[in-house]
């Protein structure tokens, strides 16, 4: 039975935090408590601040001089559902990939079924990668939107994203929306230079934060095309009862998870200390670590593509003899070390990969707090399940 944890399911959410980001949690809790944006005495004034640093520090991470750019969710699905359902409309022509997590797969499933939405499903290659010939073949001059997952959930494959908005721009004026739930934080991303649209992810994955936030940039052509998902009160405007038309407050009705946002900005100042450059190379470094521990093992089926530059720091494997499950499970309870097993929510990448029928495969992501070390404690653990099937 292992007595030390081995977390190395970042991919759900990153753990451990910065200590700042539990510390600011608790204070903004303890002696602060209000509601941001409703009130003008002293205290509700800071909490007032704290949202607004939220936003900066999320503008910064982005390469965005207009904080106002930025709404604030309450996770990655619902921000990808504000994005969704903003824009598409009933008759819609919209593309989505075999890469896509289920937070755009679903909504748009609803929309195909209930509001006659075409929805073209582009397929991937085994590595993951979008096959961009099909996505060409798809786009067409109505076109209302193109979904693109930026670094898969299951394999890690980062998709060329400069490469397929030249690519839609050359046929259309979709608009472009990117999940970045595994790519924010974990590696430079500048929205705008990219030419991106809309760009949505959590707040407790790659950047860092506690749960229950999620960030949406707009660029400023979706402004007015983007209709709300939610309405209510937002403390501006509140003598009449139509939902304000400026940023942000056009789409952040209700209470902030404010104390979430206070450790938001925090998780983002680890990463400005460190630099997300840095983190980029420590990844990649143990990407390639476990992959080449594990490529020759006999009996493991590594996924994804081989070089550990193409991908964020998530591999996933299988181990014959064995269900996903069962691997998992062995390397918790023997080993001490968490990982995920299934389908992670992502039933067209698995279908892509071969592993629907086998339940899956074995998920390993990393951190920015991810050690050699326990690279080294997974390989072996890995290794010697192998030697036993």
């Amino acid at each position: 039975m292992a007595t030390k944890r081995i977390y190395l399911d970042n991919a759900a959410t990153t753990w451990p935090k910065p200590p700042a980001v539990y510390e600011a949690v608790e204070a903004y809790q303890r002696n602060l408590g209000c509601s941001p944006g409703r009130s003008t005495y002293r205290d509700a004034m800071e909490a007032d601040r704290v949202v607004a640093e939220a936003r900066r520090a999320v503008a910064r991470c982005l390469g965005l001089s207009d904080p106002h750019r930025i709404v604030f969710g309450f996770n990655g699905t619902d921000v990808l559902n504000m994005a969704i359902r903003g824009v598409v409309r009933p008759g819609d022509h919209v593309i989505t990939t075999a890469a896509d997590h289920n937070s755009v797969l679903r909504p748009l499933r609803f929309y195909e079924e209930y509001h006659h939405v075409q929805v073209d499903r582009i397929p991937c290659d085994p590595r993951g990668f979008v096959i961009l010939e099909e996505l060409e073949k798809a786009l067409r001059p109505e076109t209302r939107l193109v979904a693109v997952n930026h670094a898969s959930n299951v394999v890690g494959t980062l998709q060329p994203l400069e490469e397929i908005v030249k690519l839609v721009r050359r046929h259309c004026e979709a608009i472009i929306l990117v999940d970045a739930a595994q790519s924010l934080g974990h590696l430079p991303l500048f929205p705008k230079e990219l030419g991106i649209d809309l760009l949505a992810a959590p707040g407790h994955k790659g950047l860092l934060g506690p749960m229950g936030t999620g960030v949406l940039y707009l660029a400023p052509r979706i402004e007015e095309r983007l209709v709300p998902l939610r309405m209510g009160g937002t403390g501006s405007r509140s003598d009449e009862d139509r939902q304000p038309d400026f940023l942000p407050d056009k789409f952040e009705p209700g209470n902030h998870n404010a104390p979430g946002l206070a450790g938001l900005v925090e998780g983002i100042r680890y990463l400005e200390a460190r630099t997300l450059e840095e983190i980029r190379q420590h990844e990649i470094a143990l990407t390639a670590q476990l992959i080449a521990g594990l490529k020759e093992v006999p009996g493991v089926t590594l996924y994804g593509p081989p070089s550990a530059e193409q991908r964020v720091g998530v591999v996933s494997l299988n181990i014959e003899g064995y269900s996903p499950e069962e691997v998992a499970g062995i390397l918790d309870l023997h080993y001490g070390i968490q990982v995920r097993s299934g389908i992670h929510c992502a039933p067209l990448m698995h279908r892509t990969l071969g592993t629907v029928e086998r339940g899956g495969a074995v998920r390993f992501s990393f951190s920015p707090f991810t050690t050699r070390e326990e690279i080294d404690a997974a390989i072996q653990a890995v290794t010697e399940i192998a030697r036993h099937s």
